[in-house]
């Protein structure tokens, strides 16, 4: 015939097996979850440093210079935008290739 205090004592390491194993799980799906984060800050770093070389770049023809030679040439502004384009493909290859996008 088993005691009350065994029947407690027994219950007590089952709740304190219960409590570990519960633990567990959630440190391990707070691990997964810091991780899912991880990934979406690169992916949302790497677009606005794609986004920043246009911004820059469109910043400054936007503050109306009077003496910026490029403006003169035929090939000024299509030249601009197809460095604008070029560095931001370059970065987007370098992100992708790092697998960031």
């Amino acid at each position: 015939m088993t005691s009350p205090i065994d029947h407690l004592h027994r219950t007590d390491i089952e709740v304190r097996t219960l409590d570990a194993l519960l633990d567990s799980v959630l440190g391990a799906q707070q691990a997964c979850v810091g991780t899912w984060q991880n990934d979406d800050m690169r992916r949302i770093s790497a677009w606005a440093a794609i986004f920043a070389i246009p911004t820059m770049v469109a910043g400054v023809y936007g503050m109306n210079f009077e003496h910026m030679p490029e403006l003169g040439w035929t090939y000024g502004y299509p030249l601009t935008v197809a460095l604008m384009a070029l560095a931001s493909g370059v970065l987007y290859r370098a992100f992708r290739r790092n697998g960031w996008l």
